[in-house]
């Protein structure tokens, strides 16, 4: 035996045990898929079993339908937000903060804001990431522009948000809201694009100089990417769960005691200023998709109308308050004021816009 023969089957005896793993774990994943539609099949039954059944709470009372509406959506977003979450997290594990930089890089502005906006939908970032993307971008010569259109899209077109929304209300507002959003991040990068304002970055980002990092994510076999995404349901999920159970409980008592007229006053389109006050409202607040989604759930069937909702929902993903005040480090607050000021007209219009057609 030669030694190339010697090296294959060292070679083979070497990747049995993780072929074995890979099979085991696509079985498992199988399995868990099979077992997952049965149980969210069965799971407004189980609800409504658990709220007039086992807890005896009359039908048809205030009470009632908000214990079957929280009872019913903890599961059921929990569920939802697993699956995306796992799904995205291969995705994800192509895509790092170098190579994400890599694909942006030497590209036309135009080009740039369009890529950087679709990109923001895949890659894992949020307003914690700001300042070391912020610097990375600009380290790599990307312009402005194209770094906010990634900035903003990012945090509010993300598959949470998508998958969550197609879950709760159907194809259609998913899309919307994913155009909608992947436009405002599009045309606010290209608006600051236009508008030079280089200037009003702090000079010390220009002289900082990143060294660059290795792209392992080629070198991830299969079991390892899947161990990334199960890694990335333990951490999303594990931060995320307090705000869901909170936004469907503040859901579940819209739903259950505020009466449908008073919505429909407020942010129904009848109120011309219903959109400018759901931007108001929602820019203070910091949540994510994952936490807002059940308000906007409870809202709807209180008969507001799909624009103002989806200006309250974008201003309270795409305003983060915390967010400005980490890039308040990187920027000046000439730039902050154009950012801000554009992602709310932005905004607005959206909610304008679809009050009128929808």
């Amino acid at each position: 035996m030669d030694n190339k023969e010697v090296w294959e089957c060292v070679t083979a005896v070497d990747k049995a045990p993780r072929e074995i793993s890979l099979r085991l774990k696509l079985a498992l994943i199988m399995a868990s898929l099979v077992a997952w539609g049965l149980v969210y099949r069965q799971l407004e039954g189980l609800a409504q079993w658990l709220t007039y059944g086992l807890l005896g709470i009359a039908q048809g009372t205030h009470l009632g339908v908000a214990v079957a509406f929280f009872l019913y959506d903890v599961p059921k977003i929990m569920m939802l937000l697993v699956l995306v979450v796992f799904g995205v997290g291969l995705v994800r594990s192509f895509f790092t903060p170098e190579r994400t930089r890599a694909i942006l890089t030497g590209k036309r502005e135009t080009l740039g804001d369009v890529l950087a906006a679709l990109l923001g939908v895949v890659t894992p970032f949020c307003s914690c990431s700001a300042i070391p993307l912020f610097l990375g971008f600009v380290e790599a010569g990307i312009p402005i522009g194209v770094t906010f259109a990634f900035l903003i899209s990012a945090p509010m077109v993300n598959e949470i948000a998508l998958v969550l929304l197609w879950g709760l209300f159907g194809w259609r507002v998913a899309l919307i809201y994913t155009a909608t959003g992947l436009a405002i991040a599009m045309l606010t990068g290209w608006i600051i694009g236009r508008l030079d304002m280089e200037r009003q970055v702090e000079d010390w980002v220009y002289q900082l100089r990143m060294a660059p990092s290795p792209e392992s994510e080629n070198r991830l076999s299969w079991s390892a990417r899947i161990d990334y995404a199960w890694q990335a349901v333990r951490d999303i999920v594990g931060k995320v769960w307090p705000y869901i159970i909170l936004g469907i409980a503040v859901g579940a008592g819209i739903h259950g005691y505020v009466p449908e007229g008073m919505m429909a006053a407020i942010m129904g389109r009848q109120a011309w200023w219903s959109v400018p006050l759901a931007v108001a409202i929602g820019a203070p607040i910091y949540s994510n998709a994952a936490g807002i989604i059940p308000v906007v759930q409870a809202l709807l069937t209180k008969g507001a109308s799909l624009g103002t909702v989806l200006a309250f929902m974008m201003s309270v993903i795409g305003i983060s308050l915390p967010e400005i005040i980490i890039l308040r480090k990187v920027l000046k607050p000439r730039l902050i004021a154009v950012f801000v000021g554009v992602v709310i007209v932005g905004i607005m219009l959206v909610g304008f816009l679809f009050n009128a057609i929808l």
